[in-house]
């Protein structure tokens, strides 16, 4: 290649080298929850190739704490990319998944994550990743998977703080242990093919020209240094170190720095616009530029791209999109994640062969795009709540529905709320399906407030005081569900997130009984008052002056429902096994000693066998959660940390099921001010279930050991930016 040539296929629009044979290539697609409207996804108008499987929002899908169900989803997404490559309709690189902790909960994208625990995305990423990129290392890739938005990325808009020049001030221990974590089971053990760089800074320097995150800790420290691995920016990104960043004096040295720092693939035209002059002036060289390059396209070469027509997947075509068993996934996926929070006097499910109507009611009611919130792909259907309902039989035939939305996010004004009213009037059971969407949480758009909408609660109270029972189903992300709990007229409380193209189905036969719900909440539900304790901007996680604590880790207030709760249609117990000894001790020093894992964080440490008993009158599924406690390592000590679940499935009523929980080095170690990951002295406890259940002690003996030295970051790292006078952030903490 020329340097001309070089240059211009630096960018997400690749329009290649004719004169060589290399076609043009874009890099741009997109793959939440299915293959995605987006640059390189082309979906005809009808016919073949016209939709594809549209699967929940990760939010709802993490609900559902099932690893196999993730990479099963995922399969199916990366079978359907091939086959939209296949037919020219799409390339074979995927800009999904976004696995930033979800720690706040006004962010907008947040339904666009697992949810907020650390371990939790380790575990739905690498199962993510297994299923899109067809394993481990194979030797043939099915697509590319690109973890976003390196890192601690979590803020839109708000209070005049945009995320393009967003500075993120985290100290090295909360960075280390909480917003770096699925970047690290991305890289390091997951051997994801791409990575993206994301629009703010970190610590005074913009991500994607921060040579500390993406060279010395992404690439060396985890090793991720495969010729086909790249990084991408995040679109303009390139563009935003200079304005509105101000990171540097001129556009020449932007670019220079960013392709400097490790961004072999800028999203928009700076590269291309701005890499002639940079070059020129001896600011990058062009081995630098033919290392991004061969990053990119070794990545194709990885794929088979350039193998030819009896290449390996390119026999997958239009008959393996959509095919029933993926649209039933997308339906189990939905099933799965919905979560009961409430069920008073058991009102739930309800029998239908004594329900002879039911109103449907509220704008959330016939929703049909709603449902799959954002990074969406067009769907075979899109199944209503209300179009769920209208197919129920009962003995005598059809069940009446009566149908009434009422006020909707963007007409909150009383003008038609007699149509449900007079829906509840006419009904033997109310179903109110309500919440907000992405016209208050998205993309560029944070909120304000976690508690439902006035007019939602005033006309939830009215058509919920009639005397019946009265089902309230709360969709899109968490709001404070305080009004609700304690009211006595509202029978019952789901959460269904954004449940995807069968969330109508999945809603009303849970309603019904033909499923049974076995969600657990993946972030806490904080009371309203929340947003008013804490600044979005606060990136630290501990508990201190204007924070009461960040996630179920560190929050020291009262959740309105905690992380990991959900309730089901049955009961259930859990118990360790019996010959486990409660008082068992473990040196340090034999511990380590005893590992030959590639990291000593990943050294195992012991499987514990949970015996789970279904004691109620139902089958049902059920979350296995095991949190981790205790008083060692630096102060102040964390509530629980998660370490280990498993989703049980079918438990019939009075049967039981054992599964092993294991446990590593890592699930025991802590962070220290440094970053480093540090196995301690102390005494530990092992709980079970939200609510604790079961607990099992044991004591770790000896002295500390560093599983992970953390490299450290340069002085330089605590300047705002190059055109402004240094700041010490260290005396902020």
């Amino acid at each position: 290649m020329t340097l001309e040539e070089k240059i211009n296929n630096t960018g997400s629009t690749s329009p290649g080298v004719p004169r060589l044979g290399l076609p043009a290539y874009q890099w741009w697609q997109e793959a939440l929850h299915g293959v995605a409207s987006s640059p390189g996804v082309n979906f005809s108008s009808s016919g073949n190739y016209s939709y594809a499987t549209s699967f929940p929002q990760p939010i709802t899908m993490g609900a559902a704490f099932d690893d196999a169900l993730i990479e099963a989803v995922a399969t199916v997404v990366s079978t359907e990319g091939r086959a939209f490559n296949n037919a020219n309709r799409s390339g074979l690189d995927f800009w999904t998944p976004n696995i930033n902790p979800y720690k706040d909960p006004r962010w907008g994208r947040g339904q666009e994550t697992p949810g907020e625990d650390p371990f939790h995305l380790k575990s739905y990423v690498n199962s993510l990743i297994h299923g899109l990129q067809g394993g481990q290392d194979p030797v043939i890739k099915k697509v590319i998977a690109t973890c976003k938005h390196f890192a601690a990325y979590d803020l839109e808009s708000w209070e005049g703080n945009y995320r393009y020049q967003f500075n993120a001030i985290v100290p090295t221990q909360d960075l280390v242990e909480y917003y770096l974590q699925p970047f690290q089971q991305c890289a390091r053990d997951s051997n994801v093919g791409a990575a993206m760089c994301s629009y703010n800074a970190v610590n005074g320097v913009p991500s994607c020209a921060n040579d500390y995150l993406l060279q010395t800790v992404l690439r060396e420290h985890w090793g991720w240094t495969n010729d086909n691995q790249w990084i991408t920016s995040d679109c303009d990104a390139i563009q935003n170190i200079f304005m509105p960043h101000e990171y540097t004096q001129s556009r020449e040295q932007t670019v220079a720095d960013a392709l400097n720092a490790g961004t072999d693939v800028n999203c928009g035209e700076y590269y291309q616009q701005h890499l002639p002059a940079a070059i020129a002036q001896g600011l990058v060289n062009e081995t630098t530029l033919d290392q991004a390059l061969v990053r990119q396209y070794s990545s194709l070469v990885k794929l088979g791209y350039f193998n030819g027509p009896s290449a390996m997947y390119r026999d997958l075509s239009w008959t393996d999109v959509a095919t029933p068993a993926s649209l039933q996934l997308a339906y189990t996926a939905a099933v799965e994640g919905i979560t009961l929070l409430k069920n008073d006097k058991q009102a739930l499910p309800l029998n239908i062969a004594d329900i002879s109507s039911i109103a449907i009611l509220g704008d959330w009611g016939n929703s049909t795009v709603q449902l799959q919130g954002n990074y969406y792909g067009l769907a075979p259907y899109l199944h209503s709540p209300l179009f769920a309902a209208q197919q129920l039989r009962n003995s005598t035939g059809n069940v009446t529905v009566n149908y009434g939305s009422g006020p909707t996010q963007g007409n909150p004004t009383t003008d038609n709320w007699d149509v449900p009213l007079t829906a509840a009037m006419e009904s033997d059971v109310v179903v109110y399906l309500g919440g907000i969407d992405i016209s208050v949480e998205s993309e560029g758009m944070d909120r304000y407030s976690i508690n439902w909408q006035g007019f939602q609660i005033d006309l939830i109270n009215q058509v919920c005081a009639l005397g019946k029972p009265c089902i309230l189903v709360s969709m899109g992300d968490q709001l404070d569900q305080t009004p609700f709990i304690n009211n006595p007229n509202i029978s019952a409380i789901l959460w269904a997130g954004y449940p995807g193209m069968s969330g109508g189905d999945a809603i009303i036969n849970i309603l019904i009984g033909k499923e049974a719900p076995a969600g657990r909440l993946p972030v806490t539900q904080y009371p309203a008052d929340y947003v008013n304790q804490v600044a979005m901007t606060n990136m630290t996680l501990r508990p201190g002056e204007n924070n009461p604590g960040r996630t179920y880790i560190w929050y020291n207030g009262s959740a309105v429902y905690p992380f990991g709760y959900g309730l089901h249609y049955t009961n259930f117990t859990t118990a360790f096994d019996s010959t486990e000894n409660t008082t068992a001790s473990y040196a340090i020093s034999s511990l380590v000693q005893d590992c030959s894992a590639a990291h000593l964080d990943l050294c195992p440490f012991k499987k514990f066998p949970i015996t789970v008993n279904n004691i109620g009158q139902k089958m049902s599924d059920f979350v296995t959660l095991a949190f981790i406690t205790g008083e060692y390592g630096p102060t102040p000590y964390p509530n629980k940390q998660l370490v280990a679940y498993e989703r049980l499935h079918n438990v019939t009523a009075g049967a039981s099921q054992v599964v092993n929980l294991p446990l590593t080095l890592g699930s025991l170690a802590r962070v220290d001010e440094q970053g480093n990951t540090v196995l301690y002295p102390g005494d530990y406890a092992l709980l079970i279930d939200e609510p604790t259940q079961s607990v099992l002690n044991f004591t770790l003996t000896g002295s500390k050991f560093i599983l992970d030295a953390w490299p450290q970051p340069p002085a330089t790292n605590g300047t705002m930016n190059r055109k402004s006078k240094s700041i010490d952030y260290e005396s902020w903490f």
